[in-house]
């Protein structure tokens, strides 16, 4: 969920004075005070403790309206609300039972800003079609959510959990786990991947959700994976509704704007795409180097300076004509094109244990999930650029990995193997992984050497997963359209489709997959779209003779 749809300040392209500014105002303007709880233990997670102090602190600095107040575990407080596990925060434990186990630092310090947002102004910020599925809800839900400060997909979750909170505190109540401060209810849990959310015992969801999944499979108790709203929305005319929020997404955005189109972004996930979850960046011109989340931040920070963006919510329908419809989970567009630019979604290896260990040990992001295995055996699985990245950064953070890779030689520009060299991580070249075994977590992988056809078995913690990405060509079938071969979305010259009105950008129309590449391909879709707009090529079709 983005500061921009909750309301809570977002410093965009602002100084930082400027920033502060508008974060005291925002804290002055709160109707409600807040009573915050630290519980914390000598010895017993101090690191954590003494984070947690310092952001609370910096964020008291800006308004006299947060309280906290600090105990041990050997506290009669403790013992009435069940404290066991230091550091604990609990916010305004008299009216909502609301508890934060570990620090709100690094990604987390955006749900701390969210959650502030909540209980100061009291309103839940849920769209109607939400609060309609949360208001169905007859008997308790107490939510666990396990996150991770490095996750740039656990706020997303953790919000929509304490919007249920805020929205119904007679039946929702919310526990934040951090994974590393907490590794014994990792453990417990399994939960080596974050987010990771249960409710009652259950687990109900793995990853990141739009709010109106989150209040469904809240409701079923099981992870629900579509949702169609059962009542008409608020409908919004535009020029140009753009789905897909990453860097074709966002530069077409940009360039439709400053060409006078009424645009917007709709994106179901997180804005930034596959960028947000780089460790870093060393080949975008104007960044030696840069951190994949700080880079997507500058992005968005910089779109939303041209067009509104609608994130966490999912395009369900397009209906092409004069106008077109674009139907989501919260609301109708009618728009004169679309542009698809959904991108692609991680290739999965189709091996034995794959799927029933993901989350338990099986990964396809090292920024998420990778501190939980620091001191582990790991493997990282791929050839490529993201799989040598991801490589490095496991053995930055501290994981003893693996690379194996089934060719024999690496397919990662020259600059990133070098790295690889100078780190002296362990190379398995002409090696497949066969099987990923375990029982509750994995615990091996099955491995053939494609030279010699002997099999081995490897101990390891986590298996790590870059092998490509898969187009997300839902929608485009949903509208009949053309696919290569490869199954990428078949377009000309201008990024035209084959149903017109319908243009692509990124990685969903194939090439190469470079955030450079995307971000050309979103600026060169959006100049066709206005071109065409103004005289559209599917006239000139009808009227006369194509030429092209």
């Amino acid at each position: 969920m983005s500061a921009q749809q909750s309301g809570t300040p977002s410093a965009g392209a602002m100084t930082p004075e400027a920033a502060q500014a508008q974060l005291v105002a925002f804290f002055r303007a709160m109707p409600h005070p807040i009573l915050l709880y630290l519980f914390a233990a000598p010895g017993r997670g101090e690191t954590y403790s003494e984070g947690a102090r310092q952001v609370i602190r910096a964020v008291r600095q800006l308004t006299d309206k947060i309280t906290l107040r600090e105990y041990g575990l050997d506290h009669e407080l403790a013992r009435k609300w069940q404290v066991t596990h230091a550091p604990t925060l609990l916010f305004a434990p008299d009216d909502y039972r609301i508890r934060w186990l570990g620090a709100p630092l690094g990604h987390e310090t955006q749900t701390l800003m969210e959650l502030l947002s909540l209980l100061g102004y009291r309103d839940s910020g849920l769209s109607d079609a939400a609060v309609k599925v949360l208001h169905k809800i007859s008997e308790p839900r107490e939510i666990k959510i396990f996150v991770s400060p490095t996750c740039p997909y656990c706020p997303q979750q953790a919000v929509n959990a304490l919007r249920a909170v805020i929205e119904r505190p007679d039946l929702v109540s919310v526990e934040i786990i951090d994974i590393q401060a907490n590794p014994d209810l990792a453990d417990q849990y399994d939960a080596y991947s974050v987010p990771q959310t249960y409710a009652n015992e259950k687990l109900i969801a793995k990853g990141a959700q739009p709010e109106e999944l989150f209040m469904a499979s809240l409701d079923k108790l099981e992870q629900v994976n579509i949702f169609i709203p059962d009542v008409e929305a608020e409908e919004i005319a535009a020029d140009l509704v753009i789905v897909g929020g990453g860097p074709a997404g966002l530069t077409a955005g940009i360039y439709a704007a400053r060409s006078g189109l009424a645009a917007v972004v709709v994106e179901k996930g997180m804005l930034g795409g596959q960028v947000a979850t780089t460790p870093m960046v060393e080949n975008y011109p104007g960044f030696t180097q840069v951190g994949g989340k700080t880079l997507s931040d500058i992005m968005v920070s910089h779109a939303l300076q041209y067009v509104k963006i609608f994130p966490g919510e999912e395009v369900l329908e397009i209906t092409p004509g004069a106008p077109m419809v674009v139907r989501t989970s919260r609301r109708r567009f009618t728009t004169k094109a679309v542009l698809l630019a959904t991108g692609a979604v991680n290739r999965r290896l189709g091996v034995p244990g794959e799927e029933r260990l993901a989350g338990r040990g099986v990964s396809y992001c090292s920024t998420c999930d990778g501190p939980l295995f620091k001191g582990k055996k790991v493997i990282m699985v791929g050839g490529g650029n993201s799989a040598v990245t991801e490589a490095l950064h496991l053995h930055n953070i501290g994981c003893a990995v693996t690379l194996v890779h089934r060719r024999d030689t690496l397919r990662a520009q020259e600059q990133l193997v070098k790295s690889l060299e100078a780190a002296a991580i362990p190379l398995l070249l002409e090696t497949e992984v066969e099987e990923i075994r375990g029982e509750k977590k994995v615990s091996e992988v099955a491995l053939k050497n494609n030279r010699t056809g002997k099999s081995t078995t490897l101990p390891v913690a986590g298996v790590f997963i870059a092998v490509g990405y898969e187009p997300a060509v839902e929608l485009a079938r949903k509208l009949g359209l053309e696919l290569t071969d490869d199954g990428y979305i078949k377009r000309d010259e201008h990024h035209r489709t084959s149903v017109p009105g319908i243009y692509c950008a990124g990685d969903v129309e194939g090439g190469y997959k470079q955030i450079v590449t995307a971000a050309g391909q979103g600026s060169a879709a959006a100049l066709s779209i206005f071109e065409d707009l103004v005289n559209p090529y599917w006239k000139t079709r009808r009227d006369q003779p194509s030429k092209r």
